[in-house]
């Protein structure tokens, strides 16, 4: 039997545990990625060129499908790869993740609430947009992530200089949305349309990074439960999407509004990979090489941890009962996702507790910071 090969653009901690999950399968994995030390390369051969390289492309699309691990891919990059080897998720769902404004325009299109949003173009399309939404988030309509290339405008005459520290590219603004939380759908469709979706997720962040994700979602409602699953759901079948899909919301006074969509694995969904019968992970690899999708099942309650800027010694979280550690083999850096932590209970109160336990010691002082 000839082994299926899947290449992966881009090598970071999705690429890595990508590649991780499609080692039981059997499945031979190669990642394209400029950084020589790419967190992928413990599990996958590692092509160290640019995403734009075109030797590079041609080598990883040798492979019997293509992924990728990250929305800030060269659009030219993934046309070329669609010319040598089917490509999933496909290049709409990605063209419409990497422009806010495009995104927007897709909730709208679907029926999809969300924030008021303008367009801005110029320093005085910024000075307008406060006028008819007061503060709102100054966002750039590309290349935005975990907090970066967003402002916050709380007067009008900040809106001109805000949009100046962006470069003056191609911004939008959205509404200041008042929620109640945040919550995320992480779903998977096959190449024949099956859907399968975890449970919803409950997010907490801090300075615009995930900090923590409970699953399920506490005081989840079934009808909003199923609300949330279904305005997923239209968006993926909409893009005719094959892989993992995550759509971001807010809740406000029993109302869903999406915020984003990422065509990819999802930090949100890390707890899958201890806290579910199939991970995200698996079930990505297995719905883009065709394979029958597995069960998205909790495996009781789960939470996960980011841990972000530096690592902690390892033993003080292993001595706790079902806690799990991930490290991403990655160096220490402010801000950097460099692990995450997966907690598992029986019960909410069990998990409570055990969680506690785990940002206790993920929130001291560590080593590396003294």
């Amino acid at each position: 039997m000839k082994r299926k090969t899947l290449g992966i653009l881009g090598g970071g901690q999705l690429g890595r545990m990508l590649a991780l999950a499609a080692q039981p399968l059997g499945v031979r994995v190669t990642v394209v990625d400029p950084d020589e030390h790419a967190p992928a390369q413990v599990a996958a051969e590692h092509v160290p060129l640019p995403y734009d390289d075109w030797d590079a492309l041609d080598e990883l699309g040798l492979s019997d499908v293509v992924t990728f691990e990250f929305e800030n891919v060269p659009e030219d990059s993934l046309k070329r790869l669609e010319r040598l080897r089917p490509v999933f998720p496909r290049a709409n769902a990605l063209r419409a993740a990497q422009d806010r404004w495009e995104e927007k325009s897709l909730f709208l299109e679907l029926g999809i609430s969300a924030a008021r949003t303008l367009r801005i173009d110029t320093s005085e399309d910024a000075e307008k947009a406060f006028d008819e939404l007061g503060p709102y988030l100054l966002k750039t309509r590309r290349l935005g992530y975990d907090g970066k290339g967003q402002i916050f405008v709380t007067d009008r005459s900040r809106a001109a200089e805000a949009h100046a520290e962006l470069q003056g590219v191609p911004c939008v603004a959205e509404e200041k949305v008042n929620f109640q939380r945040e919550l995320s759908v992480v779903l998977c469709r096959g190449q024949d349309g099956t859907i399968v979706s975890y449970p919803v997720v409950q997010n907490t962040h801090k300075s615009g990074i995930l900090h923590l994700s409970l699953c399920p979602a506490p005081n989840m409602s079934p009808e909003l439960e199923a609300k949330a699953k279904s305005l997923a759901t239209r968006l993926a079948e909409k893009l005719d999407y094959v892989g993992v899909l995550a759509l971001e919301l807010f809740e406000r006074d029993g109302e869903l509004l999406a915020n984003e969509f990422a065509p990819r694995v999802h930090n949100s969904g890390h707890f899958s990979i201890e806290g579910s019968v199939t991970s995200q992970f698996e079930n990505h690899v297995r719905a883009v090489l065709g394979f029958p999708l597995g069960s998205t099942d909790p495996v009781g309650y789960s939470a996960m941890v980011n841990l972000i800027g530096d690592l902690r010694e390892p033993a003080a979280l292993l001595a706790l009962p079902d806690v799990h550690l991930h490290d991403y083999g990655k160096e220490p850096r402010k801000n950097r996702k460099v692990g995450h932590v997966t907690v598992r209970a029986q019960s909410r109160e069990e998990l409570d507790a055990r969680l506690a336990e785990v940002l206790a010691i993920v929130s001291a002082p560590s080593s590396a910071s003294a």
